[in-house]
């Protein structure tokens, strides 16, 4: 997660400096976007895994009936 504080620290940063700078505003937004899409990788794969690790520890419901008859 906090790779996605920088990402999102380094895009505002380079859409501050577009506003500042006119004669490479296009590329720095550019960077603005990459970053922004990196970040959002980020968030992606964290709750990928979070979802992931979540149902393999989760009982599936035939364990449930098989536990409660036993």
């Amino acid at each position: 997660m906090e790779n996605v504080r920088r990402y999102r620290a380094l895009a505002s940063l380079c859409r501050q400096q577009a506003a500042y700078r006119p004669l490479q505003s296009w590329d720095l937004l550019g960077q603005a976007e990459h970053f922004e899409h990196l970040a959002e990788a980020e968030l992606k794969a964290h709750f990928d895994a979070c979802n992931t690790q979540g149902a393999d520890d989760a009982a599936t419901p035939a364990e449930w009936q098989h536990t409660a008859a036993a």
